[in-house]
């Protein structure tokens, strides 16, 4: 862990530094909208359970009296001669909860940083572009498409456990709090993925997206288990597998050293001897993932550290409007 004084010496975050301006022109067009319904009181663009007068038209009931009077439909009083109440589907703010994988795998990464770009505790102390990196780059643009739609944004930063809370809010500062909290985040420690769920669904309980941004490197039935409990409490989840390039390819030449990525393991082998074992056993994992997100509804989505956030978001983004529009014509 840092102390304080480590972390009053560091430089101050620059949010924008996480967010290039070619990124907002990708995601601007799009929306995060919520698949499951969720619960809620203020206007906003996410259907509620709760039947109110605004918005958009979902059904009719019978007058009781009492009724405003404003809502009766005199079109089919004058058809049918009874008087009918119009009841409209409440849309409502949504509350985006991100899940940030801060454990020690979340260190790795093989690209350059660029200059005045990132600069969090894992790049600065390997020199790269590590999957926490892209992992931040991911949240602030998402935390960011949130903020503008009025829906509140929290954040917990995980690895074993929760390690780090920004409480939801949707003011004018939170974004910054948001990337402030990521930027000086200890990247350490071993990942475990069921307790950190039973404790954020201990904390949250109305319904929420909640976005896991992790290069997900667990045993699948814990994944499993996890997007279980997700679904067992009716909230939304999108999985965002952080992964570096050459984790996806194992384009790695001549003899290497490995080290465990979250332990201190260490084997010297040549990876063209093992290249396609392991694209084979990695393509199963990534695969698993997959299927289990799309059993219980869920989106997935493998973010490259070595391409750029906007596109990918954007694709996702877009998936994810076709098939609201879909099931809300169904």
């Amino acid at each position: 862990m840092q102390s304080e004084e480590d972390r009053s010496s560091q430089p101050p975050s620059r949010a924008e530094a996480y967010l290039a301006p070619e990124t907002l022109s990708q995601l601007t067009p799009f929306e995060l909208r919520a698949r499951m319904i969720v619960e809620g009181v203020r206007s906003g663009l996410h259907r509620s359970p709760h039947q109110g007068m605004a918005v958009e038209f979902n059904q009719h009931r019978g007058y009781v009296p009492g009724d405003d009077l404003r809502h009766l439909d005199w079109k089919v009083y004058g058809r049918s001669d009874r008087l009918t109440i119009k009841q409209y589907q409440q849309e409502t703010n949504l509350d985006v909860v991100l899940l940030v994988d801060a454990s020690a795998s979340m260190r790795f990464g093989t690209l350059p940083i660029k200059e005045g770009w990132g600069e969090t505790e894992a790049s600065r102390k390997t020199g790269s572009w590590t999957k926490f990196d892209h992992a931040v780059a991911t949240s602030v643009a998402l935390s960011w498409l949130s903020l503008q739609q009025s829906d509140r944004v929290g954040l917990i930063t995980f690895a074993d456990g929760i390690e780090g809370i920004v409480q939801r809010a949707s003011g004018q500062g939170q974004w910054r709090h948001i990337v402030s909290a990521l930027n000086t985040r200890p990247v350490e420690n071993g990942t475990n993925l069921t307790k950190t769920t039973e404790q954020v669904l201990g904390r949250i309980s109305n319904r929420a997206i909640f976005i896991i941004v992790s290069d997900l490197l667990c045993d699948p039935e814990e994944i499993h288990s996890a997007l279980a409990r997700f679904r067992h409490q009716r909230q939304d989840v999108l999985c965002l597998q952080v992964l570096d390039e050459k984790e996806i390819s194992f384009n790695f030449n001549g003899p290497e050293q490995f080290q465990g990525l979250e332990t201190d393991r260490r084997v010297k082998v040549d990876p063209r001897s093992i290249r396609d074992a392991y694209l084979e056993a990695f393509g199963k994992h990534v695969e698993k993932i997959s299927s289990t997100c799309t059993q219980f509804g869920y989106d997935h989505l493998i973010m490259n550290t070595h391409t750029s956030v906007g596109p990918a978001l954007g694709r996702l983004l877009a998936r994810r409007s076709i098939w609201l529009k879909r099931h809300r014509a169904g």
